[in-house]
């Protein structure tokens, strides 16, 4: 390292903010290195978010919130609904609610959560989305699958977004979890998915 490593160091720890527009609405996000893009909304969410059909007054779910542009996104196109945004990681979630106050999103809250572990169990979902990160496992993405199933109402609808290269996994399991599978978009890079929840949820 040069000589001037300790003053880029220290450059580092200073919060990284940036602006972006998602779905016609204008967004200040705060971040930190160590959460997933931290200086630019990533091309799969972006995906996500232009393709997600949201009900004014749907009760939605972020899987996975990083610092909040899915779940800040879902609350400010469901005003009449609330978002709740769970993330493992303390810092997406610190960043996450920070986020939502600075943008006056008051309908939505991120809660500290490994997938729906911490979320209260009476809670049900019009809508769960998520981009699903390939290194999360087959059998973490069973059970988040699994969960999110069981916590949406009927007709719930599950839309998330993958790298292209799991579309074929990501179909099959779906089908198994959900009795139905539709791919929304495929690009190059990533896959927009989509499942509802067909059954009574008796």
């Amino acid at each position: 390292m040069s000589k001037d490593w300790r003053t880029e160091v220290e450059r580092y720890r200073e919060g990284i903010e940036f602006e972006w527009t998602l779905r016609g609405h204008p967004f200040r996000f705060a971040s930190t290195w160590g959460l997933f893009s931290p200086r630019e909304v990533d091309a799969g969410t972006v995906m996500l978010i232009e393709e997600i059909a949201v009900p004014r007054d749907a009760d939605c779910f972020d899987l996975g919130c990083g610092y909040g542009p899915i779940g800040l996104t879902l609350a400010t196109l469901a005003p009449e609904g609330q978002t709740t945004m769970v993330d493992r990681d303390y810092l997406a979630v610190e960043y996450a609610n920070r986020n939502a106050e600075a943008n006056g999103v008051r309908n939505a809250r991120a809660l500290l959560s490994n997938g729906f572990d911490e979320v209260p169990e009476a809670a049900r979902f019009d809508l769960v989305a998520t981009n699903l990160p390939a290194k999360v496992g087959n059998e973490m993405t069973s059970i988040l699958f699994a969960d999110a199933h069981d916590r949406m109402k009927p007709g719930g609808e599950f839309w998330l977004v993958t790298l292209s290269g799991m579309r074929k996994y990501i179909q099959r399991t779906l089908e198994e979890t959900f009795g139905n599978y539709e791919k929304v978009r495929q690009g190059r890079q990533h896959t927009v998915h989509r499942a509802v929840r067909n059954d009574s949820g008796d």
